[in-house]
Order: structure tokens, then sequence, then C-alpha cells
């Protein structure tokens, strides 16, 4: 029974999981995430995995709570069987937490590694590993809480969101190895470590102005898109004898985005058109005339099927049309979401359709940017822009304008739509391109290569967002290498922990 009473490695992962949770949305705190991680490194060796998973579970627990919304609203879930799933998703994000902390406890007892040498390359490691392993779920890596702060998150587009987790590990660790170093004599001030800290702070930030001072000229070409949020209920969204209403209210918002001056380019967010717009009828004509009446191109998310091999595949695409074309090409969503838009393992696990009912089986689509008047749109499909290989994809496969539809009502009033956003906020970085976001329900806006979100909607209100947006972009490391950085972390932690096996051979 003493593995479960509290202990002060426990208490010092609470602590931890909190300060770090509340550097995010709704707190926005993001000071915290600086000092978030000192708690935790000052107790961990008492229980190096414990105090870790403890930490990691009082993170996720908080930052993911609208999980039980997911699940319960929109799902049809039981409460009981929603928190048992929410619980386990939890403990799996924890398990990298604590994994992190016993490997670096492990350095330190039989390497006598540093904290400050060790944990901030595993954690980047294992927040690299988290973005890919059983389909990957990057949601809330700690460089993401710093992106209010439009600066320091400048250099995402030499390393990625993982450049900044890492200097952010490295400020917990170097302050916490400073306290430890004042309170016994048996710890080593960490000197190097500090310079290390403020030398990388100093050129983070100094890169950080430099990089905002580069704006594009007057001169540059724009683009004038409108972002139509139809604010659609959830629940009355797939009713048919709500399709006709629901193309009623694009095609006002539309034309009211395109009254005052000439658009390029409207979007609608993703299954904007709850029927399949590719079988023609009624609702689609509506569509398809809607550019004529605007003089502005279309792009919008419907579901979608192919046959292959005389099977049905269904699809989450989005199609884009042009007054003088027409139809111009469809982009599949590629990066599915596991047991809400397709079950893995859906054959040995038949019990769990009963999860997704109404919503499908999806087959991913691959990398289609679509043209448009010489430019090339990248479209990422609702979750997959935290994803920051497919962004990167895309934009090495010409795209130079990113555009992301999604339909965010499944997140309910919750600080799930601003984390959802914040993440999309680096892909424009990472890339140096405009992003352009129609949500359902909110939040659409426009994101400039800076990382600046402008224009920002209401959540569930309809709207209407119009600017203007320069494609293109500048060649950046980061899209040259991609995850390089955090790969090699990689490999730096399995050589480590070989290193403290050698040890007994």
């Amino acid at each position: 029974m003493k593995r479960f009473v509290p202990t002060r490695a426990s208490l010092g992962g609470v602590i931890s999981g909190l300060l770090l949770a509340l550097a995010f949305p709704s707190a926005s705190l993001p000071i915290l995430a600086w000092l978030g991680l000192i708690p935790l490194v000052l107790t961990m060796h008492e229980r190096p995995f414990k105090s870790g998973f403890v930490a990691g579970c009082t993170f996720f627990g908080i930052v993911l709570y609208w999980l039980n919304i997911v699940m319960t609203t929109y799902g049809h879930l039981p409460l009981a069987l929603s928190i048992v799933a929410y619980l386990c998703l939890v403990a799996y994000l924890a398990f990298f937490w604590g994994t992190a902390t016993w490997v670096v406890c492990r350095l330190k007892e039989r390497r006598h590694y540093h904290y400050s040498m060790t944990l901030p390359v595993v954690w980047v490691a294992m927040e690299f590993l988290r973005a890919f392993l059983l389909t990957g779920f990057p949601w809330a890596q700690l460089g993401y809480s710093q992106q209010p702060w439009l600066v320091m998150i400048q250099s995402a587009d030499l390393f990625g969101v993982y450049g900044v987790t890492f200097l952010l590990v490295l400020s917990g660790t170097v302050l916490a190895e400073s306290i430890l170093a004042l309170q016994s004599k048996h710890h080593a001030f960490p000197s190097k470590a500090c310079i290390a800290f403020v030398v990388l702070l100093t050129m983070n930030f100094g890169y950080g102005f430099w990089r905002m001072s580069r704006q594009d000229g007057p001169n540059a070409e724009t683009i004038r898109v409108g972002l139509i949020q139809g604010n659609i209920p959830q629940e009355m969204k797939w009713r048919p004898d709500q399709q006709h209403r629901t193309m009623q209210t694009y095609t006002a918002l539309s034309l009211k985005a395109a009254d005052n001056k000439p658009l390029d380019l409207l979007v609608w967010p993703e299954a904007a058109t709850p029927f399949y717009y590719q079988d023609g009828g009624k609702l689609a004509a509506m569509v398809s005339t809607l550019p004529h009446k605007t003089g502005s191109a279309l792009l919008f998310g419907s579901p979608a099927y192919r046959r292959d091999d005389g099977q049905i595949r269904y699809l989450n695409s989005a199609f884009l049309l042009t007054p003088e074309q027409g139809f111009v090409g469809r982009s599949d969503k590629i990066h599915l979401v596991p047991f809400g838009e397709y079950v893995p393992l859906g054959q040995f696990l038949p019990f769990i359709d009963k999860l997704v009912v109404g919503i499908g089986d999806f087959s991913p689509g691959d990398v289609n940017p679509l043209p448009l008047n010489g430019h090339q749109l990248g479209v990422l499909i609702c979750y997959e822009v935290i994803f920051p290989e497919l962004a990167r994809d895309y934009v090495r496969q010409g795209a130079d304008l990113l555009v992301n539809i999604t339909n965010d009502a499944w997140f309910g009033r919750s600080s799930a739509p601003w984390q959802h956003l914040g993440m999309a906020a680096f892909r424009a970085v990472e890339n140096r391109v405009w992003i352009v976001r129609s949500a359902n329900t909110g939040i659409s806006a426009l994101i400039d290569p800076s990382g600046r979100i402008e224009s920002p909607s209401e959540l569930f209100e309809p709207a209407v967002v119009v600017g203007d947006v320069r494609p293109g972009g500048r060649s950046t490391f980061y899209m040259q290498t991609g995850d390089s950085l955090p790969s090699l972390f990689l490999a730096i932690v399995l050589v480590w922990l070989w290193q403290t096996r050698r040890r007994y051979l």
C-alpha cells in the first residue's frame, strides 16, 4: 500500500504538471512553462518513473479535459466509459514523461550525467516519439505554450516546435540544479549549463527580433480571402431536413463576404456540405453556382468516396471550384483520427464500431496541392494541422498558401479550439507561409508567417473573416531538414541507455 501514499516526489510531480498546464489555454500563462519543471526536477530522484508519470497525468488530465465533452456529448458514450477512455489516454501520454524522468535519473546514477545535460535531450526525444508512435498524438507539446510570445517562437523555422521545447526544459532544469547546489554541497553549481542557457536564450530572442523585422515588401502580391463560419450545430449538421438550411446559411454568408470588394478565394469549413457533393443534385447545384455569383473561387469541405477494386473508399475531402473552370480539383485528408474517422485494427475490435456510428470508416488520401491563379493551395483538414510533417510536405511540393478547414464543434465551449489554433500558428512559422483557417463554429482566422493570429472569430457565432494574405514564402532550415533535431536526440538517448547497460557487461 505504500506505493499509493503521496510522497514528496509525487507532490513535486503534481505541482509541475499544474504549472505547465496553466501555461496553455485557457489560463494562458506562458511564463510558467519556463519555471514549471523545477518541482519535478528537485524531487524526481526519489521516485524516477513515478514522479514524471504523476506530473504527466496532472498535466494531460487538465489540458485534455475537453475529451469528455467530445465523447459524451457527440460520441454518446456513457459518462463512466468516457472517463475510462480519457484516463487511459492520459496515462498513455504520461508514460512518456515518466520514461523521460526515469532515463535521466538512470543516467545520473550510472554515468553521473547532469540533469541539465540530459533532460532537455531526453524530453524532446520523448515528445518526438509521442508524435508518431501509434499514429501519433503530438497535442500540447511544451513548446506550443509559447505561441502568444511571437519573438520566442520564430526559431521554429529552424527546429520546429522542438527547439522551443528544448529551451523550456533547459530553463527549468538549470534553475532546479541551481537550487540543489544552494541547498547542498554535494551538488555542483551548473555554471556551464547556466552559461549555455543564457547564450541560447539570447540567441533565440535576437533571432526572433531579426526574423520579425523581415516583412514582405509593399509590392508583394496579395490574395483576398473570405473565411465563412457557418456555426452549424453538430447535432443538426447531418439531419436531412436541415441540409437546405445549411446551404442557405453558407450561401448568404458568402454573398455577404463578397459584397464590398471582390474576393479571390472563399473558404468553407471541413464537411461544410453534409452530403456527397460529387453525386450532384439540387444542393450540389447551390454550391456549384456560387463561384459565378460571387466571382470568387470556392474551397469547401465535403465527404467523398472512390471505388477501388470493387470496394467503396470513403474520404474526408476538400473541393476547389472557380468561376472560370468550375471543378478544379480535390484534396483528401491524409492523417485520419483514430476511433473518430477509422478504427485501428477494426477487424479485431468489432465492438468499437459502436463508438463511431454515424461517422464511418474513412480512407487516407495523398499530398495534393490545388492550383489557384498561378498559386498552389495546401489543404490541411482538421487536426492534420498539428502534424508539422504534413504542412512541410505540402510546401515542399509547391504549396505557397496553407488552408486549414476544420470542425471544432466537437470541442464545445472549451479551451481546445484555442489549443488547436495555437498549434496551427507554428506551421506558419516553420514554413514562413500564410495560413487561412475556416472553422465551422470557430476559431476562424488568418495567420501570418510570423505566427501572428489576425481577425480571430468568436466561438459559436456565424462569422465572416475577410483579409489579404501574401502567398509564397521563404525557404527555411526546418523545411529542408524537417525533424532532424529530435531524430538526433532520440539516437543520442539510445546511445546513452546503451552506455548504462555496458557498465555491467
